[in-house]
């Protein structure tokens, strides 16, 4: 059916609400994922909050700009059949404003009292809800070929799975190779570090390579649909020649610069700073480091006691090796005007805070069920969590960002230009890119506190052996399903390998059921963003 046009720069009104509410749709996306990538280096103590928003803030918002998608799907995989919408462009524009509006306040709801929603979910859900409004069911495709929402569906259950499955055999090999023989644990460690990083750098390379939005290369399946044949499209010569460059730079400062940073720092316990591993060999010998075991112990493991009583924000922990309820900080004197302490103790909390620590009554017992190790192999592992986030910070940012803005270049070409291409993908300027990019890293940094609190020590304990199995795995399930063509989300992911590391590293009743139970249920009732749209 032919499209019908519009007068361009008609209905700015809906323009305008739709801008808004973009915005908060980014701002939501940066409070859960963003927030979910960085929950377990934040719930083991690799990152502060602060360090967590100051990476995101360069990776979020320059993988958006670098590799941000050129042009973008504004209806969603072709979830609803754009064609029924080329007599009324008007309509369509409504249908994008009313999808936005849909999804961005169904997920400020779930993060608000702690539920895990998937952001790219929602939106399907919100445009099948417009298709449906606005034109029937046969608006819909409901079927499982052409990624329809039977294929959608069939990713609530298998992304959770197969991160789980993945993520449990990260650390269940980690635990066997480096953890098996505690007295040798430390050396196996630092010599496995390499091997790890190395995994770890060729996996996130790869991802942001041939997923970036840029680059003359990619992954086809064929026909577009769930079994059909994989292959690889490009230039590949190029593409594999920045991988191999990126995995090969990663393997020699490793092995020229870390492995002789944590020799010297952990087994000679000479008082390093971090930032003496980009110039380890221009150090000279440093002294003992005498507090080492006790800064290790409060930066890693608060919560254990450490030669006698140790004090846990204001109470007195006596039980060794046991999990505590972590009091509520003592209120101080308000130090500036009350609207300043208001907006510090509501949008600044994860600033001020130390979420960390914060222990639900549900997750008292979680630390007494699980395995813990030394403290300074724990340490090596920071260092990979760190690397494993930023990078997927980043993909996040060149591969995500163009794809939850879709709607909003949708509206943004009918009111400029009149219509939506016949393709139905419309172009995506820089600014659009840098507008979600900024909206994505205000709502990490103002409310990203609330789904890293849930994520983080309350539904599993965190250590950054177990953080990196987490988000390792999580990585190589979105990369597993891009090659077998199956829809994932990175929420469901990073929930998964939660769920299956928690089990492995201890038993059944190391994990929080009863929070588990409140982030899962998103899954059930998303439709409900269909629904409102």
């Amino acid at each position: 059916m032919a499209i019908v046009p519009i007068d361009a720069y008609s209905y700015t009104g809906i323009f305008v609400v739709t801008v808004l509410f973009a915005f908060l749709d980014g701002y939501s996306i940066g409070a859960n994922d963003v927030a979910n990538s960085f929950a377990t280096s934040v719930g083991s103590r690799s990152l502060t909050y602060t360090q967590a928003v100051c990476i995101a803030l360069f990776t979020e918002f320059g993988g958006a700009i670098l590799l941000g998608a050129s042009n973008t799907g504004t209806i969603k995989d072709n979830i609803v059949k754009s064609s029924y919408f080329a007599p009324r462009q008007d309509l369509l524009m409504t249908a994008f404003m009313c999808a936005l509006i849909a999804s961005s306040l169904w997920i400020m709801g779930c993060i608000r009292i702690g539920m895990h929603p998937s952001t790219t979910h929602s939106i399907v859900c919100a445009l099948v809800g417009v298709g449906v409004a606005a034109y029937g069911w046969d608006a819909v495709n409901w079927g499982w070929n052409g990624r329809g929402v039977a294929y959608v569906v069939s990713g609530w259950v298998l992304a959770p799975a197969l991160a789980a499955i993945l993520a449990g055999i990260i650390y269940g090999l980690t635990r066997w190779i480096v953890f098996s023989n505690p007295e040798h644990s430390l050396y196996r460690g630092i010599y496995a570090i390499p091997v790890y990083f190395t995994i770890t750098g060729f996996i996130v390379s790869f991802f942001v390579v041939m997923k970036n939005g840029r680059g003359d290369w990619g992954i086809a399946v064929g026909g577009n649909n769930p079994g059909g044949a994989v292959t690889l499209t490009g230039d590949l010569t190029k593409a594999f020649v920045i991988i191999g460059s990126m995995t090969a730079v990663i393997f020699l400062f490793c092995m020229l610069f870390a492995v002789p940073f944590f020799t010297r720092r952990l087994i000679k316990e000479e008082n390093l700073k971090w930032y003496h591993i980009f110039y380890i060999w221009f150090v000279p010998t440093q002294p003992r480091d005498e507090r080492l075991a006790v800064t290790l112990n409060e930066a890693m493991t608060p919560h254990i006691k450490l030669e006698g009583v140790q004090a846990v924000e204001g109470a007195i922990v006596a039980d060794t090796k046991e999990a505590v309820e972590v009091t509520e900080e003592v209120a101080e004197a308000p130090k500036g005007h009350p609207a300043w302490e208001k907006f510090k103790s509501v949008a600044l909390k994860g600033f001020y805070h130390d979420i960390s620590k914060d222990q639900y009554d549900s997750a008292k017992h979680l630390h007494e069920n699980v395995h813990l190790y030394d403290n300074k192999t724990e340490y090596l592992f920071s260092f990979l969590q760190v690397m494993t986030a930023s990078f997927a910070s980043f993909s996040h940012g060149s591969n995500d960002v163009a794809n939850s803005i879709g709607p909003f270049a949708g509206v943004y070409q009918i009111w400029s230009t009149g219509q939506l291409a016949s393709s139905g993908k419309a172009p995506v300027p820089t600014w659009m890119l840098a507008f979600g990019g900024i909206a994505i890293n205000f709502g990490l940094a103002f409310y990203g506190y609330n789904i890293m609190r849930n994520l983080g020590n309350n539904l599993t304990y965190h250590s950054s052996s177990r953080g990196f199995a987490m988000e390792l795995g999580a990585a190589l399930t979105v990369i597993t399903a891009a090659f077998l063509a199956l829809p994932v989300s990175t929420s469901q992911c990073i929930v998964g390998a939660t769920l299956g590391v928690g089990l492995i590293g201890g038993n059944a009743k190391a994990i929080n059921w009863k929070m588990f139970g409140w982030t899962a249920p998103w899954r059930l009732f998303r439709r409900d963003a269909g629904t409102a749209s």
